[in-house]
């Protein structure tokens, strides 16, 4: 299991040093998301691996077995800090890579 270490605890963050970075408060938190969601998707991944692991095969609904081994893993993955405060955490130091579209450019 990866360890990522961050604050467990909620800060109160300065609005005026998010928004320094990309000169809009709007379009930083947009950027803090998108990060937030590309965490959550790859911590998701890992623990779906994880837990496929201690699968079992039983398809009777009648007989539900405790895997203590699945209730461990998911237990240490909801202590883990959420994906929204590490998305935060990386961009206020610098480990977001991300570029402010021109207004006058047409991606398609």
């Amino acid at each position: 299991m990866s360890k990522i270490q961050t604050n467990p605890s909620i800060i109160t963050r300065d609005v005026d040093k998010i928004a320094e970075k990309t000169g809009n408060v709007y379009e930083s938190i947009s950027i803090i998301s998108q990060r937030a969601r590309q965490i959550s998707s790859k911590m998701k991944e890992e623990l779906s691996g994880k837990l496929s692991e201690f699968a079992s095969s039983v398809d009777n609904l009648e007989e539900i077995f405790e895997n203590r081994e699945q209730i461990e893993i998911s237990k240490y993955y909801e202590r883990m800090p959420k994906p929204s405060a590490l998305a935060i955490d990386d961009f206020m130091a610098d480990k977001v890579d991300f570029r402010i579209r021109e207004e006058g450019t047409d991606e398609k």
